[in-house]
């Protein structure tokens, strides 16, 4: 976990319950979960593999010892885990260097946010060396911390990315607001005892207690945050 500015403090809002916003990248404020299949399509086909587009649903949104292990077992493909994530992180690194294309109405909620004072963490199962790359052009001064998937023991679909990040922000996870794109970051928060606000990019989410779908950030902004936490 990496703190980039001092904590904000816990309370937004004069009667809010709302603590802090947890935010995950890929797919959720930068437009790059496509970025990661065409990476692994590449690699695997250097590899003398070819990928099922059916398996991008299976990898979409999972740390990368998940994705990747997922991938090796189901080409057969005669490579590590460890080498094949250094791969996979070198041709993503080299793709963001020249696209990073933000998602719709991400530069404005993460302005809104920190105009209002509200604390606010990135929350990613990317590894530490991409999150840097991509804060960058996120701007480090809109989170007061980042946790990388390579910095906990156990990543998403696990809260403990979640709770770290709650825990780092002084704030009870029930009072933290998470917006999600995929199945498996929506399982972590759920999992924290978040409420979730999910955008998803590949694959249908629905509805459930708790938890709020959108079609776009720009559906989402700090009165939207606002009334999903009622005590």
């Amino acid at each position: 976990m990496t703190t980039t500015i001092p904590a904000l403090g816990t309370r937004t809002a004069e009667g809010s319950a709302l603590q802090a916003v947890l935010l995950d990248m890929d797919g959720t404020l930068v437009d790059t979960e496509g970025f990661w299949w065409d990476v692994e399509v590449e690699v695997f086909r250097t590899l003398g593999h070819t990928l099922d587009e059916s398996w991008r649903h299976v990898v979409v949104g999972g740390p990368m010892s998940r994705s990747a292990g997922f991938l090796i077992e189901a080409t057969g493909a005669d490579i590590t885990l460890a080498d094949l994530s250094v791969l996979l992180n070198d041709g993503f690194e080299a793709r963001i260097g020249h696209a990073l294309p933000l998602m719709p109405g991400a530069t404005r909620l993460l302005g809104e946010l920190a105009a209002h004072g509200v604390p606010t963490a990135l929350v990613s199962a990317s590894h530490r060396r991409i999150i840097d790359r991509v804060l960058t052009t996120l701007g480090h001064q809109h989170f007061a911390l980042t946790v990388a998937g390579d910095e906990v023991e156990r990543t998403k679909p696990f809260p403990d990315p979640y709770l770290l990040a709650a825990a780092g922000l002084g704030a009870d996870p029930v009072r933290c607001a998470v917006i999600e794109d995929t199945a498996t970051g929506v399982a972590a928060a759920e999992a924290a005892g978040c409420h979730v606000v999910a955008v998803p990019s590949v694959a249908p989410i629905t509805p459930a207690a708790r938890r709020t779908v959108v079609t776009s950030l720009e559906e989402v902004d700090l009165p939207f945050l606002h009334g999903l936490i009622t005590l």
